[in-house]
């Protein structure tokens, strides 16, 4: 039996489809697993043991459907559930299983402030689609594999952090998604212990200036590093502070000490840091502090994220508890 898994993107929703990947291998070894994405986001897949062929979207979706067709699969399981997802569905002409987006209900949370979101995981949308093959989840969380060759030594981060570090996101793929450079000055200087920033080399100048006030507490390492080379750091890090992207999920996976930060969105969406068994209220991980300032009207404004605020107060992000923040990175550093 052959099952094609579909998600496009991005980093962390494909993180988030892993306990998926995983519990279907497992428990149907029967099946032969096969995964759909971009081939932007091949890394954060290719060293997944439960994953028996993995397919790269470069330009041409006709192509690759071409090359899906000759498979012949016996299910898909649709975890992006999109336009693009829905012309693979047609064409192969297969029983195909989408998972629940819950567009009405963001709508009602982003416009009129009427929460009707699950208290859940879009984990547990995801495995919705599965429920066929009598796949259920198994509480064991995220998964997140590196290569092999992605190793780290000490002579990749400075002297200073050997004996430990705080790992702090600052990208983001919005604007209202990262907390402003000014915050985590304050917030770092606060920190009593060693702080690396991870991001991409759109994040470097911005690290930059985060790191000038003390360059020897903070090491800036955006853009220095690949995906995977990141992800060596989070793992490796006592503590990450992360902002809503890839990264923080990745963490997640890796059972990290998290602090997550909250802009415009809201994890009751559903995109909380996920630890296998925890939902965002009645079940909550200790090892996950949320970040998030729930006292304003406004909030939240988007379900992805805008350049700036709308409003151009951003006190979503700006008025954020640093104190309670650095509370909690101090009870986890041990």
């Amino acid at each position: 039996m052959k099952a094609l898994i579909i998600r496009f993107s991005s980093i962390g929703d494909i993180v988030l489809t892993t306990p998926v990947i995983r519990c279907l291998k497992l428990q149907r070894p029967d099946v032969e697993i096969h995964f759909l994405t971009k081939a932007f986001f091949e890394p954060v897949l290719k060293a997944n043991p439960y994953i028996d062929y993995l397919h790269l979207l470069d330009n041409d979706l006709d192509a690759t459907i071409e090359i899906l067709k000759k498979e012949k699969f016996d299910y898909i399981f649709d975890l992006h559930h999109n336009l693009r997802t829905a012309k693979v569905k047609r064409a192969l002409q297969v029983p195909a299983f989408s998972f629940n987006k819950l567009n009405i209900e963001k709508w009602l949370y982003v416009i009129l402030k009427i929460n009707r979101m699950p208290d859940q995981s879009i984990v547990e949308r995801y495995f919705e689609t599965v429920k066929t093959l009598d796949v259920k989840n198994d509480g064991q969380g995220l998964d997140y594999f590196i290569d092999e060759k992605f190793q780290l030594t000490n002579r990749d981060v400075p002297m200073s952090h050997w004996a430990g570090y705080v790992g702090c996101v600052i990208g983001g793929s919005y604007g209202t998604k990262k907390l402003p450079v000014e915050k985590w000055k304050q917030l770092i200087a606060l920190i009593p212990y060693p702080v690396i920033l991870l991001g991409g080399p759109d994040d470097r100048d911005e690290g930059d200036l985060i790191a000038e006030p003390d360059s020897v507490k903070t090491y800036n390492a955006c853009g220095k590093f690949n995906l995977s080379e990141s992800a060596r750091l989070v793992e490796k890090a006592r503590v990450v502070i992360s902002n809503d992207t890839g990264l923080m999920h990745i963490a997640a996976a890796f059972k990290k000490p998290l602090v997550s930060l909250w802009g415009n969105t809201s994890p009751e969406m559903g995109m909380f840091p996920y630890y296998g068994y925890n939902n965002l209220k009645t079940i909550v991980a200790p090892l996950s502090f949320i970040a998030e300032n729930k006292n304003i009207s406004c909030h939240p404004c988007s379900k992805l994220g805008y350049g700036r605020c709308p409003k151009r107060h951003f006190k979503c992000m700006n008025d954020l508890n640093l104190e309670a923040i650095v509370a909690f990175v101090k009870k986890s550093w041990g």
